[in-house]
């Protein structure tokens, strides 16, 4: 039998439990698990390529070893569904945490099976507890002051914390 590659891909900046979620349950369904961690200069990052992915490298390493799931954590640049292709990939893992989230993921979708009829893509519903995070609110609330420790990993609040007050991790 094949083996069963996935891709979910994100900017990650920083990653959240909304996203762990996301991980975790999608290796649950997959052989191997490839993490891309895209560059998005659009979204005005918080950390680098390279932090993004030690951060989700440090959640990827525990959800492997729990699954016991091979999961990659793997930067990439251009379009998604030439990197899927490059890793073998034959279904796309998105999360949706609201109906809002659909409208754009559902053009992506069909843009990307127009692309590629053979990668699928495959929706997660984000689960109840964290249907409301988001990157962009989380460098909000960190930035204003606020805790943000419920919503991100240990690590991923100790560097935007130390990001917030200008030290460098």
């Amino acid at each position: 039998m094949a083996e069963r590659v996935a891709l979910y891909p994100g900017t990650f900046d920083p990653v959240t439990n909304g996203h762990i979620d996301i991980i975790e349950r999608a290796a649950r369904l997959v052989d191997r698990l490839v993490v891309g961690v895209a560059i998005n200069i659009g979204k005005g990052p918080m950390f680098s390529l390279e932090e993004r992915a030690e951060l989700v490298q440090a959640e990827a390493t525990r959800i492997a070893r729990e699954t016991g799931t091979a999961i990659e954590v793997r930067p990439f640049t251009g379009l998604l569904i030439q990197f899927a292709q490059s890793i073998g990939a034959q279904m796309i893992v998105r999360g949706l945490r609201a109906v809002s989230d659909f409208d754009y993921e559902f053009q992506m979708a069909g843009m990307n099976h127009r692309l590629d009829d053979s990668i699928e893509t495959v929706f997660l519903m984000a689960s109840e507890t964290n249907q409301f995070i988001a990157s962009r609110f989380v460098k909000d609330i960190a930035t204003m002051g606020g805790d943000i420790s419920s919503f991100v990993p240990p690590l991923a609040f100790e560097r935007t914390m130390a990001r917030v007050k200008g030290q460098t991790p």
